[in-house]
């Protein structure tokens, strides 16, 4: 058989190296976050009553764009608020199924801009750092404006139902230990935290 020339050998290996960047770059853009609209609303029915998020894009873009794809694809639904400090916040993102939580909780998201403060009723993203924006949430339960230099930027507020919000219970605060749901989801927090609030679905919503 005829060998390939060094010349052709060079030829043959940039083409590959073409094809496998074409494939990287595909890849790339099949899982990035969709755009999502402008304006929406989500409705999230929980345990002790129903409130509403209203989001404005343009406060946080990135945000807006991973909460629309997280909340459409039923990331939320069951989901408990495993984090509740009085006169702070309730956390929550964790979901309750370890395989589903696995798939989201390394797809990081870059930080906006903090073109709002974190005031009583603003919806943010929890991070562990720079850059490091997944899937959990938190509601400010009160004027938290030191959150604002810390890179926590506000995507949406509470528009319905944060007297709902504030009534979710704080009976056992950060107990939770995010490592066991990490591993063993819903199953850990009703066996040790029975009375522990949970979303049962959210919804997006027409804007108001």
């Amino acid at each position: 058989m005829e060998r390939l020339s060094e010349t052709g050998m060079r030829i043959l290996a940039a083409a590959m190296l073409l094809l496998c960047g074409a494939g990287l770059v595909q890849a790339q853009e099949a899982t990035k976050t969709a755009q999502a609209p402008e304006k929406f609303r989500v409705r999230f029915e929980t345990s002790v009553g129903n409130f509403v998020v209203d989001v404005q894009r343009t406060w946080a873009p990135l945000g807006a764009d991973r909460f629309h794809e997280l909340v459409t694809s039923g990331f939320y639904d069951e989901c408990r608020f495993f984090r509740v400090v009085p006169d702070f916040v309730v956390q929550w993102g964790m979901n309750g199924d370890p395989k589903v939580y696995a798939k989201w909780k390394d797809r990081e998201i870059r930080d906006d801009k903090v073109t709002q403060s974190n005031l009583e009723g603003m919806i943010t993203f929890a991070s562990r750092g720079p850059n490091t924006r997944t899937c959990q949430l938190f509601i400010n339960l009160t004027d938290n404006q030191r959150l604002d230099d810390l890179g926590f930027a506000p995507f949406g507020k509470v528009v319905e139902g944060m007297d709902v919000v504030k009534k979710i219970s704080a009976e056992y605060k950060d107990f939770a230990q995010q490592p066991l749901i990490q591993e063993q989801g819903n199953a850990y927090l009703k066996k040790e935290f029975p009375k522990m609030d949970y979303i049962k679905k959210a919804t997006v919503v027409p804007a108001g």
